[in-house]
């Protein structure tokens, strides 16, 4: 007798060959998976993500992981007294600031999702942008605002040069990078650089297939204030679209700063995806419907079957 709470096998086999071309259409193909603070706010749902991190891994994927931690950043800081500054979705970083960040994203996050590596049996190694002078920077000047007011974002960097030959020997050993963006620049000074940033700028170094961005919001958003306004697909026309009519606001900036300067310095895809849906990432990569964003240089490259359901939405 059979019991009725069995699970359908049927069903495991279908997800396994549907998810089956797409193993095979990127077997050794780099992805850059960022994830933001906010995916690691809790055990329970670093856990989560990093297990489909785990997946794309284990089945040939060379993933590098750059990670954030803005919102542990700010309840460090609170809880010692520091204020918190964003400027235009951008954060200021004074001397006590880059101190807590050293802290937080180079040891407590970082050495946090390698320990759910080591559970999940991932070959996966720690390092930051100043490891192996990995991360290029210097000192982002002093910019002025459009009310004419200057700003100071202090130790704060912007990025020459990536040093790929770093991420390419690690991947190269069957390892997987979790990278701190921390950085620092020719006087050995650290610099605290957007996660989002160092992630693009690693993709364009390393020619990347895809840069998966995850975030709190489901998608690129055609409302900020309506999550079911998620547009599937679009490109840099589109992203310039939305920037012009006030769609993107507060992190989303950076973001697509950081899209667009990974898509033009040679990653192929990018992804902008939402933590919360349960298990976004593997359904992003393994099935043509996907979860979130997905932005190109230009639709016109993406073949009838991508694009099926995309226009109305990217137009």
């Amino acid at each position: 007798m059979i019991s009725k709470n069995r699970p359908d096998p049927a069903v495991a086999v279908r997800a396994l060959k549907s998810a089956a071309p797409y193993i095979r259409m990127y077997k050794n193909k780099i992805f850059i998976v960022k994830v933001g603070g906010g995916a690691l706010a809790d055990d329970l749902s670093t856990h989560a993500l990093i297990e489909q991190v785990a997946i794309l891994h284990q089945v040939g994927i060379k993933v590098v992981l750059v990670h954030g931690g803005g919102p542990q950043l700010d309840s460090v800081q609170n809880a010692l007294g520091i204020q918190t500054q964003m400027v235009a979705g951008r954060r200021v970083t004074d001397r006590q600031s880059i101190d807590v960040a050293a802290m937080v994203l180079n040891g407590l996050i970082n050495t946090r999702i390698l320990a759910i590596c080591k559970e999940l049996t991932i070959g996966a190694i720690g390092i930051s942008g100043i490891d192996a002078d990995l991360v290029h920077a210097h000192r982002r000047p002093p910019v002025t605002a459009a009310s004419g007011a200057a700003i100071d974002y202090g130790f704060v960097g912007d990025i020459d040069h990536i040093n790929a030959g770093v991420i390419e020997k690690l991947l190269a050993d069957g390892l997987m990078p979790v990278v701190s963006p921390l950085s620092a620049d020719a006087s050995g000074v650290m610099l605290n650089i957007n996660a989002d940033t160092v992630a693009a700028a690693i993709g364009g170094a390393l020619a990347a297939e895809k840069l998966v961005l995850c975030t709190g919001a489901p998608g690129i958003l055609e409302r900020p204030d309506d999550a079911g306004s998620v547009i599937s697909y679009t490109d840099l026309k589109g992203l310039q679209r939305l920037r012009q009519q006030g769609s993107l606001q507060g992190g989303m900036l950076p973001k697509a700063a950081a899209i667009e300067h990974a898509i033009r310095g040679g990653v192929r895809r990018v992804h902008v995806i939402g933590y919360r849906s349960p298990d976004s990432l593997l359904a992003e990569v393994f099935t043509n419907e996907g979860t979130g964003t997905l932005v190109v240089a230009d639709l016109n490259a993406l073949s009838p079957a991508e694009q099926q359901g995309s226009v109305a939405a990217t137009a």
